[in-house]
C-alpha cells in the first residue's frame, strides 16, 4: 500500500498528517509513505526529522491585492501552478499511490488535483474552522473532506461529502495526567500553571506584552508558575526583563524559553494556556480540554484564527481576547481572574470535553481505510 501525504508549511498542517502518517505505520506494516510539499515550506525542514521522505513542488500562493508586487507574484504564481502540475504528475508516476490525503495549504494542491484526476481516491482534511481557498478548490474533486468541527460543514458545497472527524493530534498528548507532568517538571508545590507562546517564531509585539505582563507577575510575588515561549524574540525578551531587574531570583516559578520542545509535557501540567488561536493550536486545546485565554493572530488570510477562537469560546471553553485590546496589564487581569478560579477553569474543562473529539485520529484512519476499500 502506497500512501501520499500532502500538506502545507505550516505545523498546522504538518501535525497532522504527521500524526496519521504514524498511525497508518502502526496499524499497515509495510506500507509505503511520502510526503508531498512546497520547496520552500517548512516540511522541507520537519517532515525528515520525522523520518519521511519527502518530495517537493514548486508552488505559491495568491496574494488577494492589485498592487504591482502583488500582480507580479500572481503571475508568477500562475506560472508555478503548471510547473508544479507537471511536478505532481511525475511524483505520481513514479510512486503510485493508492490514496493521497491533503491535510491543507497551497502546497497540497496540485498532488491532490492530480491524483483525483486519474481516479484515485483522495481525502482532504481542513483543521480550521473556515475552509481557506485551496481546501475549498479542492473539496470539489477528492472523495471526502474530513473537518474538524461540526460548525464547518456549512461552509462547503456539498455537506454530504462532509465527514465530522475532529482534528489528529499526537499521542504524546494523551499520554500523562496533570499530576504526572507537573511531577516530571519537577513541580513542588501547588501554584497553577500558565502556560503561554505565539506560535513557533513568536510574536513581537505579544511578546513586549508579555514583558510586562512577567515584569507584573515577578513585582506580585509569582502567584502562579508560568513557562513562555518567546521564539525567536527570547534574547530581546530576556534583556528587556534583566534591565526591569526581573531576572533570576526574582523570577521564582517563571521560566521564559525561546522554544517549547516538550509541549504534550508542559501542555498536560498546565492550568490554563495563553496563546494565538492556529489551527494546530486549538485542536491541541479540545482535544485534551485545555481551558484558554485565545488572542487571534490579526495578519492571517480571512482572519481565520479569529473564526478557529469563536469555536472554543462559543462553546464556553475559551476567553477571545482580540490583539487590540491586549496590554500586559488587561492580559494579566484576565489570567489572574482564571488561576485565582479552579470553579470557572472546571467549567471550561467540561464544556471543551462536549466539544472535543478524542478519538480523532481512528475516525480519520477508518475513513481512509473506507476509501481504499
Amino acid at each position: 500500500m502506497n500512501i501520499i501525504f500532502t500538506c502545507g508549511g505550516t505545523a498546522g498542517h504538518i501535525n497532522p498528517a504527521v500524526a496519521l502518517a504514524r498511525m497508518f505505520q502502526e496499524r499497515c506494516p509495510g506500507c509505503s509513505i511520502l510526503f508531498v510539499g512546497g520547496d520552500k515550506g517548512m516540511g522541507t525542514r520537519l517532515v525528515p526529522k520525522e523520518g519521511f521522505q519527502m518530495k517537493t513542488v514548486t508552488i505559491t500562493n495568491f496574494r488577494r491585492s492589485m498592487r504591482p508586487s502583488a500582480v507580479k507574484h500572481n503571475v508568477g504564481t500562475l506560472v508555478n501552478m503548471v510547473k508544479s502540475d507537471h511536478q505532481a504528475k511525475a511524483i505520481l508516476d513514479e510512486f503510485k499511490p493508492d490514496l493521497v490525503v491533503g491535510t491543507g495549504g497551497y502546497a497540497s494542491y496540485p498532488i491532490v488535483k492530480a491524483a483525483a484526476k486519474r481516479g484515485v481516491p483522495t481525502a482532504i482534511h481542513e483543521s480550521n474552522a473556515v475552509p481557506g481557498l485551496t481546501t475549498k478548490a479542492l473539496s470539489k474533486v477528492a472523495s471526502v473532506v474530513m473537518v474538524g468541527f461540526a460548525e464547518s460543514r456549512e461552509y462547503y458545497d456539498d455537506p454530504d461529502k462532509v465527514v465530522i472527524t475532529g482534528t489528529p493530534v499526537r499521542g504524546d498528548f494523551f499520554r500523562r495526567t496533570r499530576a504526572e507532568a507537573r511531577k516530571e517538571l519537577g513541580f513542588d508545590d501547588d501554584r497553577p500553571l500558565l502556560l503561554s507562546y505565539w506560535g513557533s517564531l513568536g510574536a513581537e509585539r505579544m511578546n513586549g506584552y508579555m514583558t510586562d505582563f512577567i515584569t507584573l507577575e515577578s513585582k506580585a510575588g509569582a502567584p502562579f508558575r508560568h513557562i513562555h515561549g518567546a521564539g525567536r524574540d527570547f534574547a530581546a525578551m530576556t534583556k528587556e526583563l534583566a534591565a526591569a531587574g526581573v531576572a533570576g531570583e526574582s523570577l521564582d516559578g517563571v521560566e521564559v524559553r525561546e522554544y517549547i520542545y516538550d509541549m504534550p509535557l508542559v501542555m498536560a501540567a498546565a492550568d490554563l494556556v495563553l496563546c494565538r488561536s492556529g489551527a494546530s493550536s486549538i485542536s491541541e486545546l479540545a482535544a485534551i480540554a485545555k481551558p484558554s485565554v485565545l488572542v487571534p493572530s490579526p495578519n492571517v488570510t480571512a482572519d481565520h484564527q479569529t473564526k478557529n477562537a469563536r469555536i472554543l469560546s462559543n462553546a464556553g471553553g475559551a476567553v477571545l481576547l482580540p490583539e487590540k485590546e491586549c496590554s500586559g496589564e488587561r492580559l494579566y487581569e484576565v489570567i489572574s481572574q482564571l488561576l485565582h478560579s479552579p470553579e470557572k477553569r472546571a467549567e471550561m474543562t467540561r464544556k471543551l470535553s462536549e466539544l472535543s473529539i478524542p478519538d480523532a485520529n481512528e475516525k480519520i484512519f477508518e475513513t481512509l481505510k473506507g476509501l481504499l476499500r
